[in-house]
């Protein structure tokens, strides 16, 4: 026995309320149930139905929706998808399905999403992330209700079966469509589905309360800690740079919920992509001694630490580069070397050469592994690399930055941090004066 009465009764009152709708057991089941209430509770009931075009039955099934919401005076609005990232499926068919049904809360004056998502569902959910890995949060699978900016996902079906909801809409004649596919063996959930809960269930009938408990515990202490968290982050995140002293202060805890959130920001509707490994490694470089490491994310990013501070950047490959210097010359990183006539500058943005010591044409280029440079007044030479570090270049810097040398590929100057034993003084004999600014 289904009886949603009391929830939607608690929630929805005077008001436009949207149906998720895919023309399955569990939407068609919450229709019907929100259309039996619409006179009771004063409602405008909207019907949202995606056609994926994934299956042949799909124009079928949208047919079949429709009909039905003439039948009950219910308004329909519908949606095709005629083209998927097929690297993640899944993923970006649940972003557009999702962005349409926001669309449609939006143009409506909605106040409520209604989705069905039921007690299988969650249990599935809460399963693989387990498996997975996941936070504190993403343990308790989805919540019954979430509240966004101008409207709130309800989903009153949770406290029932897969069996109890199909067996609703077969004693009430509900109309539905079975998606074969989920029947597969090809998905994580479908292998959940067909073979562990069933198992699950043999235990204990009601297993689906058990987890259900489970996911209001969880969020019930995510949210005590959250209060804590939100404090500590609005303190150590600027610009979306964390303080790593400020950071290794806090409880481990509060420091693990710091890196979910962080990435939570980050990648908002591809958070699934990030997994327990990724957290590891990224609270492993954290609490490090070494000043500068990086870690590889999902969707071409990386994590860096640079001394003191921590930040997720787009992956970018290295830029290589290596120019013939005329008079100007304008840099990948927005900044210009140029040979001018005359300074007072002496300090490390400029260079002074004697064009006898040099062979010309000059050049500027990136680092190369292994690169040294003679440093005047020093004994021997000197590793670019060591140099970087000891003037706190972060590494993604040390790749881009440019360095002056000579057609022999001598290094006649690190711009704006180290000059060779090439440089002179405003007092010695030079023909040629670079400034870097």
């Amino acid at each position: 026995m289904i009886n949603t009465k009391q929830i939607l009764k608690d929630n929805l009152k005077d008001e436009t309320v949207v149906v998720a709708c895919s023309g399955g057991p569990d939407s068609m089941t919450l229709l019907k149930l929100t259309n039996d209430l619409k006179e009771e509770l004063n409602l405008k009931i909207i019907c949202a139905h995606v056609n994926h075009k994934i299956r042949p039955e799909s124009d079928d099934e949208a047919i079949m929706v429709e009909k039905y919401c003439k039948e009950n005076n219910i308004f329909f609005e519908y949606m095709t998808i005629n083209s998927y990232n097929q690297t993640n499926f899944h993923q970006d068919a649940r972003i557009k399905r999702y962005n349409f049904f926001e669309e449609t809360v939006n143009k409506c004056k909605a106040k409520h999403l209604l989705t069905a998502h039921h007690g299988d569902d969650l249990m599935e959910t809460i399963l693989m992330r387990i498996v997975r890995g996941a936070n504190l949060k993403s343990y308790a699978g989805f919540s019954e209700k979430i509240k966004n900016k101008t409207y709130t996902i309800l989903r009153p079906l949770i406290p029932y079966t897969k069996e109890q909801v199909l067996k609703y809409a077969n004693d009430n004649n509900v109309p539905y469509s079975i998606d074969n596919s989920n029947s597969k063996d090809d998905y994580t959930r479908n292998r959940f589905r067909k073979y562990i809960l069933p198992k699950l269930k043999e235990e204990d009938k009601n297993v689906h309360k058990k987890f259900y408990k489970f996911s209001k515990t969880l969020e019930m202490y995510d949210e005590y800690i959250n209060k804590d968290v939100k404090k500590a982050y609005t303190e150590i995140i600027n610009n979306n740079k964390l303080d790593i002293e400020k950071f290794q202060k806090l409880e481990h805890l509060i420091q693990i919920k710091i890196i979910g959130k962080l990435l939570e920001q980050e990648y908002k509707n591809d958070i699934s992509k990030i997994t327990d490994k990724h957290r590891e490694l990224i609270h492993k470089i954290l609490i490090s001694n070494k000043p500068n490491q990086e870690v590889s994310l999902p969707n071409h990013k990386k994590g860096i630490k640079t001394y003191n501070s921590f930040s997720i950047t787009e992956e970018k490959s290295k830029s290589t580069y290596q120019i013939e210097l005329i008079d100007y010359l304008t840099l990948p990183n927005n900044k210009t070397i140029e040979i001018i006539d005359h300074t007072e500058d002496t300090s490390n943005n400029t260079i002074r050469l004697s064009k006898k010591e040099i062979t010309f044409p000059l050049y500027i280029r990136t680092r190369l592994d292994g690169d040294k440079i003679e440093i005047k007044g020093l004994n021997g030479h000197k590793k670019l690399k060591d140099i970087f570090i000891n003037e706190k270049i972060s590494k993604e810097e040390r790749d881009n930055w440019p360095i002056l040398v000579d057609s022999n590929e001598k290094i006649l100057w690190i711009p704006g941090l180290k000059k060779s034993k090439f440089d002179k003084q405003k007092e010695e004999n030079y023909d040629i004066i670079i400034r870097y600014h």
